[in-house]
């Protein structure tokens, strides 16, 4: 599935020379088991942490989650813990069961300019999942939570660094992320924004909210296929349509 909004068409992407990707549930399946080991890892950790039974914990993670951008800036706010160790443990988990996606692979390469990770997790956690997918070659820069100083998607000045950091002309680049919220920004930027609403979706941990915005002004596309999305993109350029 493949969806325009508003008044864009596939030809916005002809000047895109930074292609931007979000990682968790956008370059690998939401349907895979990896998302949801992160997340049991954050609820025991807030669980220990709080002494809080384990569905008291596990409310107390959405609020923070949600009020916060991730779990962990709520934690630190409220809490005052150390990131290091944090990121650390609900990072520590198995990553085998992702496999390469040739498809992805070779479309991710085939596009033009350069192309970069940005994400709320850590980079050695961008790094094993990469890795697993075969992708990592691809990328120039994997800018994750400790290279944001800690501060989430969607706030303004995380964009903000990483597009200083890379030299980023937002008018020629294009995010594609999982959740609405984080493409509000880049939109403002002048970013094309890609929502990538996987099939599976609805298997692991997400909420309503969410899932909510596919039809906000901000989103311009929407697929359920990034690979197939991608290829499409090139396959338009290749015939200049």
């Amino acid at each position: 599935m493949i969806k325009q909004n508003g008044r864009l068409d596939f030809s916005s992407f002809d000047e895109v020379d930074a292609w931007i990707f979000d990682l968790d549930n956008t370059l690998y399946p939401a349907h895979s088991d990896l998302f949801p080991q992160i997340i049991q890892k954050i609820n025991t950790y807030v669980q220990r942490l709080t002494g809080k039974p384990s569905e008291e914990a596990h409310e107390l993670q959405r609020e923070y989650y949600k009020t916060y951008g991730t779990t962990l800036r709520g934690l630190m706010t409220e809490h005052d813990i150390s990131p290091d160790e944090f990121l650390e443990y609900v990072h520590d988990i198995d990553h085998s069961c992702l496999e390469p996606d040739e498809r992805l692979g070779q479309a991710i390469q085939s596009l033009p300019g350069r192309r970069f990770i940005l994400t709320n997790g850590t980079k050695k956690h961008a790094e094993a999942v990469a890795s697993k997918l075969g992708i990592t070659h691809h990328f120039e820069d994997i800018f994750g939570i400790v290279e944001a100083d800690l501060v989430p998607k969607p706030a303004h000045e995380t964009y903000n660094k990483f597009i200083t950091q890379n030299r980023i002309d937002p008018a020629s680049a294009v995010m594609f992320e999982d959740l609405a919220r984080n493409l509000e920004v880049p939109h403002l930027l002048g970013m094309r924004t890609v929502l990538v609403v996987p099939e599976g979706t609805r298997e692991v941990f997400r909420e309503d909210w969410e899932l909510e915005g596919a039809a906000d002004p901000h989103v311009e596309f929407v697929t359920d296929n990034l690979g197939e999305f991608l290829a499409h993109i090139l396959s338009l350029k290749s015939s200049g349509g």
